[in-house]
């Protein structure tokens, strides 16, 4: 069964906390400030969607290694600034958006043909450290059965949570006026990702839990199959 690491929920909560701070916190902060500079909508977008590369670059400088997913959603970025830039939209930016979660969501969902799913990948990420020893451990419980449905179903759970998300993001582009789709649009994916990461945990949790009570049910029948050595042992008259 999958297994996290006792910390791994803080870990989580850590990891979040920057892409909180440049993805929502910082972007519906500025907004505002640059539309009172006499900034035109589209401009303004584009002047907040930095906030995240600010924090991509600024990983790289500290931790002196380059994130591929970072690096993947630079490029995005700069793809749905073109294109705004283009046709002049606010509204294609935040369909921008709605279409990176969705895309995302259907490769999860797509991952499920695999031999291994995407959230297997994902987990082995974060609950070994890349290390050789941990990553070899962590391949090794696929041999289990109820390890590998936990992989297949937290991958079809996230699948489809990203791909409601996007389905819900895409009207809201039109109906909110772009003020409140910066935060709404900004803030709906960590919400998403906090429940998911919270029901992942759970039941990761509930796995070790399942997992120990076989184990020590093991355990337990192969102590009553040994003879016991009293059983043997010559009498002392």
């Amino acid at each position: 069964m999958a297994d996290t690491a006792p910390g791994q929920g803080r870990s989580w909560i850590a990891a979040l906390a920057p892409p909180l701070l440049f993805g929502v916190v910082l972007p519906f902060a500025t907004y505002p400030l640059l539309k009172g500079q006499g900034l035109g909508e589209v401009q303004a977008l584009l002047l907040i969607s930095l906030w995240p590369a600010v924090e991509t670059l600024g990983h790289a400088a500290v931790k002196r290694r380059v994130d591929e997913f970072g690096v993947l959603m630079l490029v995005l970025l700069l793809l749905g600034a073109l294109s705004a830039v283009a046709y002049n939209s606010t509204r294609l930016l935040f369909l921008k958006d709605s279409a990176i979660t969705g895309l995302l969501g259907l490769a999860y969902l797509g991952s499920l043909a695999l031999p291994r799913p995407l959230m297997f990948y994902l987990g082995r990420k974060f609950a070994t450290g890349g290390t050789a020893g941990g990553v070899a451990a962590w391949n090794d419980l696929w041999r289990y059965p109820g390890f590998r449905r936990a992989q297949y179903l937290l991958t079809l759970v996230w699948g489809l949570a990203f791909v409601a998300e996007a389905a819900v993001r895409v009207p809201l582009a039109w109906l909110l006026p772009t003020g409140a789709m910066v935060l709404v649009g900004n803030l709906l994916p960590f919400a998403v990702v906090a429940a998911l990461v919270t029901w992942t945990i759970s039941v990761a949790k509930k796995g070790r839990a399942r997992a120990a009570a076989a184990q020590a049910e093991a355990q337990a029948e192969a102590q009553a199959a040994a003879p016991d050595p009293a059983d043997g042992a010559p009498q002392v008259a």
